[in-house]
């Protein structure tokens, strides 16, 4: 059967498209981008048409319509994403209408006009990206996200975060935290507020979470999309990584396993922070 004759799944009457002249909106923020601490990022507010962003809020599927991936404990536990864009079957089609809308060309355009970064690729498996949702108790440590997509073979450069989340109380939590790249502090802080695109340039230290356990009342999430770019290459070829979990000073946050450290690589001295000190002396001496 051709899919001129198969039968064509219905879509909201609103079919929202980026306008061409979106990458224009993005030139008078690329200076503020790049100047920012501790690493470019950017806030913009009321990203999409309001009504479009509510239609986006009522349609995002909730913990139980869909085959959610989730994690009970660790670095990310409680946290429900859709991991690639095999999860998203259950999702409404408006819903996958916009995941796919900003992978289009626009908003492609707008990411480098605002980055300084050419020749952006989206993901259309939507690998660690797609729709995430947060419950009560959930968290995200700080970490830098893992550098490089697993079966195309790109570097990953930038991240695209759409918020969700009308009426949210900053004294829920959720703020995404951005710390400096010795971990010796947070810089900023980012509510996920209704219809605000966070966008931040990643590399190895580019280190971000919502460390805290949410305190949201029970049965609102924290809900967000997730889009990630990449390129072919990086400048300064750095050596290619997992994610780099950081335990926050003074506190006991959950860390997976130190990734291994390629020699010669920048990324012994990240994994240095999870081995005793007695080990990492004896394991000097035995070079």
């Amino acid at each position: 059967m051709s899919l001129a004759d198969s039968e064509r799944v219905p879509v909201a009457d609103d079919r929202f498209t980026f306008a061409e002249d979106l990458p224009e909106q993005a030139r008078p923020l690329a200076s503020r981008y790049a100047a920012a601490d501790p690493f470019p990022h950017i806030a913009v507010d009321d990203f999409l048409p309001e009504g479009v962003a509510r239609m986006l809020h009522d349609a995002f599927p909730d913990p139980e319509s869909i085959a959610w991936q989730a994690d009970a404990t660790g670095p990310q536990a409680g946290k429900l994403g859709t991991r690639d864009a095999r999860n998203m079957a259950g999702a409404s089609p408006f819903v996958q209408h916009m995941l796919m809308v900003f992978n289009s060309s626009p908003f492609v355009r707008y990411l480098e006009t605002l980055t300084g970064i050419d020749g952006l690729i989206p993901d259309p498996h939507f690998h660690g990206g797609g729709l995430h949702q947060i419950p009560r108790g959930g968290r995200l440590s700080i970490h830098a996200d893992f550098s490089r997509h697993k079966s195309l073979g790109l570097e990953r450069r930038v991240n695209a975060l759409l918020y969700l989340n009308p009426g949210w109380d900053a004294a829920w939590g959720g703020q995404l935290e951005l710390w400096d790249r010795e971990m010796t502090r947070c810089v900023e802080r980012i509510d996920p507020w209704f219809n605000r695109l966070a966008v931040f340039s990643t590399t190895a230290t580019s280190y971000h979470g919502h460390p805290d356990p949410l305190a949201c009342p029970e049965g609102i999430t924290r809900k967000s999309m997730a889009f990630y770019y990449y390129t072919q290459s990086r400048p300064g070829e750095d050596a290619p990584h997992g994610t780099l979990w950081q335990r926050r000073p003074g506190t006991e946050d959950p860390v997976a396993a130190a990734p291994a450290a390629p020699r010669g690589s920048g990324l012994r001295r990240l994994a240095s922070r999870w081995v005793p000190p007695a080990i990492a002396d004896r394991l000097r001496g035995r070079r």
